[in-house]
């Protein structure tokens, strides 16, 4: 394998603590001209105990120090996990890589401040790699938001000479990435569009403690009525007006989501189905509300990726918003291009990994709002090995 050729497992772990994605990755090349093929997506689950002290850490309240070192060593034991499971599958091993990169367990985002956990080291240790991680902070160091991160992968790897694309993730939050036809990365624009499925999610939780914790292929939301009340006091947070670069998290959207619930007042109701359809309704039309505020150009197509593809319901409104532009925006699938929804963060941050080996920048300041170009991510070496 000649030197700009390597294998790199990126690990990707999002603000709905489904789990731990894993890519592996043949990346070739290096900076913007990097291209990639994906050997391998393996997912695994965290488990239902590690999910719940994930989601306590996030609630905002106290947090015992010794816990949250807990969390931390469960999170990178899943990591480990999962690319060794990843590995297996591949017929691979871990001298076949040259390295591990990744994001950890986003715990707190509030630019400049913000906390991806992981222990690399025992990442290190646990897959005998070395580790690429902390990818935010070196971006969050020069003026940045410390995301969206994907877009330098989402430019090396779909940027289109005639079609003007939007590139739409949608997890625990949305993001958008607007990648013009031939445009240099300068012109490039990406910001959170605010909640994917973070709302939903926690509405499900709330309605079935021992459920699966989200709404199966939006079944529920499909016999709700949006309700109208909701949505309009939602989307008036001051997040949804202001202009990019911008970033958002889990807790910042459920308290819009309370404040607009207690705004509604009488007109909320207790209709379960309702408040479903109403989130995935306020996550759909905050993308389409950012496309026609914030981007500087025509939409041709949206590519959608994450989680959200697996909810026909939410997705089906995004696609209606779609149909009612002038002209119609062609809504597709990441699949269609060949490429694994569910594997694409962990791609980009594999892209990332590369980048950061070679000492190269992968923050893009025109959607971060950082005041330069950086080298993110620090580098824990490969474990020495008794010879």
């Amino acid at each position: 394998m000649s030197e700009k050729t390597r294998l790199i497992a990126g690990a990707m772990s999002g603000t709905s603590a489904d789990g731990v994605d894993v890519a592996i990755v043949r990346v070739e090349g290096t900076g913007l001209g990097m291209s990639c093929k994906l050997i391998r997506h393996h997912a695994r689950p965290y488990d239902a105990g590690l999910k719940r002290a994930i989601f306590a850490l996030r609630g905002g309240g106290p947090v015992a120090l010794a816990e949250l070192v807990r969390v931390g060593r469960e999170v990178t034991l899943a990591y480990a996990a999962g690319v060794n499971e990843a590995l297996s599958a591949a017929g691979l091993s871990s001298r076949d890589l040259s390295a591990v990169a990744a994001h950890g367990q986003t715990i707190y985002h509030e630019p400049p401040d913000t906390l991806q956990w992981l222990d690399p080291a025992l990442l290190a240790a646990e897959t005998g790699c070395a580790v690429v991680s902390d990818f935010r902070r070196a971006d969050c160091a020069a003026g940045g938001q410390g995301a969206p991160l994907v877009p330098f992968a989402d430019y090396a790897l779909f940027r289109h000479s005639t079609t003007n694309r939007v590139l739409l993730n949608i997890g625990g939050i949305g993001n958008v990435t607007y990648i013009p036809a031939a445009a240099s990365p300068d012109r490039i624009v990406a910001f959170d569009t605010g909640p994917g499925n973070c709302i939903s999610d926690v509405l499900c939780r709330q309605f079935d403690p021992c459920g699966p914790g989200y709404d199966v292929g939006g079944r529920m939301a499909d016999g709700g009525v949006e309700i109208e009340a909701i949505s309009r006091a939602f989307l008036a947070h001051p997040f949804f007006g202001a202009r990019p670069p911008k970033s958002t998290d889990t807790p910042t959207m459920l308290a819009a989501w309370q404040g607009a619930i207690a705004i509604a007042g009488k007109d909320v109701g207790n209709d379960r189905a309702s408040l479903l359809k109403t989130a995935t309704a306020v996550a759909a039309r905050a993308v389409w509300d950012a496309v026609d505020r914030f981007l500087p150009g025509p939409v041709d197509e949206l590519i959608v990726s994450g989680g959200g593809v697996r909810n026909p319901h939410l997705l089906g409104q995004i696609r209606e918003w779609a149909a009612r532009r002038t002209p119609p925006v062609a809504v597709r699938k990441l699949e269609e291009l060949g490429i694994d929804s569910q594997a694409k963060e962990a791609m980009a941050f594999a892209l990332m990994g590369a980048a950061t080996l070679d000492g190269f920048p992968s923050n893009v300041p025109s959607c971060t709002g950082a005041r330069r170009a950086a080298v993110l991510g620090s580098i824990t070496p490969k474990p020495v090995t008794n010879r």
